[in-house]
């Protein structure tokens, strides 16, 4: 199967994408392992960060976002980012997106925690919905741009390794030419070629045993560019967000952080409000702060959970401004406006992932990344709310305009590509082997990699994540392959990943906070992990 681009992951940065490239007259291939609208984007509560008031400006958005981000932020990603910001917001509402509006037309702008201006974009509390099937429209109508569901990718293909198996090239560089994925319907490993590829895979949050994310988030596409050869920076700095809805059967549904924004206020099990002991901006601090101080309070009380109190919340203003909060909160019996909710971080977002620059170019010749899946420098050590659209869509434009350009420049032969062979291998009698291992991997990274860190902890990790590596390779390499079999492989590879660099930093900055070293260094650095 022959295409000029293959996007892996239908969020808004793998549609926006998509999209901009086959405008441009290149044939587009989007692969999804789940249906079309299966995505992190999906989940998008809050919104997308951008100036667009008068009473704010540039300047305000890139110092909140510096300041979130604990001194690790590229500050020239950041101003480049937020400034192109609006035109991409305009973008977005041509394609039909209506963002929420006051009775008077003005925009509906939320303020979230960091943010020291109301500038968050909205369509009531199902954003990444609202704007992922506008993508979707679009792209459904576009005959440049094939959409493949229930497809697994399980590695891309590049030059090097083709060479390995005896093909010939006259290139000299290493470059990607494809990838391997897995079809789930015919249940079979096909072979896609292409002369570039955008992972936008999303992030991590799978791994752990509590998070925000669907079970699609499985770090598939930066443990593929790790296998490749490519740069992977911070893995450290995962978000835990601190208000997910607490449940007894361990399911975590966000509650977004704009409900703090419009006045809710987090209290203890005696009623008492904690955040002043803890932050300035008390509920609408930093993610990290937050985080942290509902872990230590739920650590001192013994208590499972600390409670979001909403009643300074009109009852028709929560119902109107977030009424997929309240659906799922009513299906736990609780009525928002009256009743306490009960919350618990949860992990949320990798701040780290795939390096790239500006133009979501890696290191790999012809392969790109963007949104969750990269690392850009503009979170740093912390994300700012809702700089994660802006980021994704920003960032596929970027990058589309990289790709047509190196399409453009750049006359590459079509490469002879091997098809994946599977060798005599059989099935599996042993696939309870897959669940203990992931339960196993999810609990050690929630027990040993979690919101509070120690250096014991994290090599009691990275030991029992060694343990359970040597035994998913010789299964994946013994047994046929099944889409439980290829994340598990990406996901403990991933977590390895996230050890290492945690070992690194030697310091408590941002999102990681490692009791060994409670203080930031004078001279902060970026942590890299590359496959040798």
């Amino acid at each position: 199967m022959d295409y000029d681009v293959i996007v892996a992951g239908s969020g808004i940065a793998g549609l926006s994408f998509a999209l901009k490239v086959a405008q441009a007259g290149y044939r587009t291939c989007i692969v999804t392992k789940k249906g079309r609208d299966e995505s992190n984007t999906n989940y998008a509560q809050g919104g997308i960060a951008s100036v667009t008031s008068e009473s704010d400006d540039f300047e305000r958005h890139i110092e909140d976002t510096l300041n979130a981000g604990a001194g690790l932020c590229d500050i020239s990603v950041v101003r480049e980012v937020i400034s192109d910001g609006p035109s991409r917001i305009r973008e977005i509402m041509e394609l039909g997106v209506e963002f929420s509006r006051l009775e008077d037309g003005r925009m509906s702008l939320g303020k979230e925690g960091g943010h020291s201006k109301r500038r968050i974009l909205h369509v009531e509390d199902m954003t990444g919905k609202a704007i992922e099937n506008a993508y979707l429209d679009a792209i459904n109508a576009h005959e440049n741009i094939e959409i493949k569901e229930h497809l697994v990718a399980i590695d891309l293909i590049t030059l090097r390794k083709i060479k390995k198996f005896g093909y010939t090239t006259n290139e000299i560089d290493d470059r990607v030419v494809g990838l391997y994925a897995y079809d789930e319907n015919e249940n079979q490993v096909i072979t896609l070629r292409a002369k570039s590829v955008m992972l936008a895979t999303g992030g991590i949050g799978y791994v752990y045993q509590y998070t925000t994310n669907p079970s699609i988030a499985t770090g598939d596409g930066i443990a593929m560019a790790y296998r490749a050869g490519v740069d992977i920076k911070n893995m450290e700095f995962i978000q835990f967000h601190p208000t997910a809805l607490f449940s007894t059967t361990g399911e975590r549904f966000l509650v977004s952080e704009a409900v703090r924004g419009e006045g809710a206020i987090l209290r203890d099990h005696r009623g008492r409000a904690f955040m002043k002991d803890y932050h300035p901006l008390k509920d609408l601090a930093p993610r990290d702060v937050v985080a942290r101080a509902i872990d230590s309070v739920m650590k001192k009380t013994g208590e499972q959970h600390c409670w979001l109190d909403c009643s300074k919340i009109d009852p028709d203003t929560f119902k109107s401004r977030f009424p997929n909060i309240l659906a799922a909160c009513e299906k736990q019996g609780i009525y928002p406006p009256k009743d306490r909710i009960p919350v618990v971080p949860a992990a949320h977002y990798l701040c780290g992932g795939i390096s790239t620059n500006l133009s979501a170019e890696t290191s790999l010749h012809g392969l790109y990344a963007c949104g969750e899946v990269s690392y850009t420098g503009l979170h740093g050590g912390n994300r700012l709310a809702s700089n994660s659209l802006l980021e994704a869509v920003v960032m596929a434009h970027r990058g589309a305009d990289s790709v047509i350009q190196y399409l453009d420049e750049n006359h590459l032969s079509k490469v002879e590509v091997p098809e994946w062979v599977d060798g005599n291998v059989q099935d599996s009698d042993e696939r309870v082997v897959l669940a203990h291992s992931l339960d196993e991997l999810k609990r050690a990274l929630w027990d040993y990699v979690g919101i509070v860190r120690t250096t014991k902890r994290l090599e009691r990790a990275r030991t029992r994540i060694q343990n359970l590596a040597r035994e998913i390779n010789d299964y994946y390499w013994n047994f046929k392959l099944e889409t439980p079999l290829i994340e598990l492989r990406n996901m403990i590879q991933v977590a390895e990943l996230v050890v290492e660099c945690a070992l690194q930093r030697r310091e408590s900055r941002g999102l990681h906070y490692i009791l060994d070293y409670p203080s930031e260094m004078p001279n902060s650095h970026t942590t890299i992990v590359k496959r040798g």
